[in-house]
């Protein structure tokens, strides 16, 4: 038990100093002072705001489940390969979030809740159009990203397995906003 103890006080004391590096390197390269920093604030706030004018009020509690289910899995997904160091973001807007907050939180879950309504009110096939704004998000919008070093990747191929990862999301987002959509149209079947 004493030799546990001590090797957790060993990794919080490194794990302190790595949050430290990284204040440092914040403070540096992407605080308030940069364009960096105002476009990443952008990037949270715009497709919110967005978002609040153009959501189908109808069907918001499906389509903010939908878009919630999207946010969790690239949270999941992101922070796994942030940790295993198959990629990194080098700028930042608040220190105390995860670094792709603007992207995981707010700007891919918005694209995807959007064109999901479209999908539902338009009756179109939603495996084409998701898999078509997977490869688009994919292909085009992450190697912009990365043009623009606001992620910077340590593996091979990394475009292919950003493409499988949102494959894997939106077809597990689906199915449980499904399942939890069926159960919400059963109980009101029943009353």
């Amino acid at each position: 038990m004493e030799k546990q103890k001590k090797m957790i006080d060993t990794l919080n004391e490194k794990q302190k100093a790595f949050t430290q590096d990284w204040m440092d390197y914040w403070t540096q390269y992407s605080a308030l002072d940069t364009w960096q920093f105002w476009f990443l604030v952008v990037m949270f706030f715009l497709p919110l705001i967005i978002l609040y004018f153009k959501l189908d009020r109808r069907k918001a509690f499906q389509l903010g489940f939908f878009g919630f289910n999207i946010h969790v899995w690239l949270g999941y997904i992101d922070r796994f390969g942030v940790n295993k160091g198959f990629w990194e973001y080098p700028y930042q807007w608040f220190m105390l979030l995860p670094s792709n907050v603007s992207l995981d939180a707010s700007l891919i879950p918005v694209i995807y809740i959007l064109l999901y309504q479209w999908i539902l009110n338009n009756n179109k096939n939603f495996y084409l159009y998701m898999i078509l704004l997977s490869a688009g998000l994919s292909f085009i919008f992450k190697p912009i990203i990365v043009l623009h070093f606001f992620l910077r990747f340590y593996i091979p191929m990394p475009y292919l397995y950003l493409f499988a990862g949102y494959l894997v999301i939106i077809f597990l987002s689906k199915a449980i906003t499904d399942i939890f959509h069926h159960f919400q149209h059963e109980k009101t079947r029943h009353k």
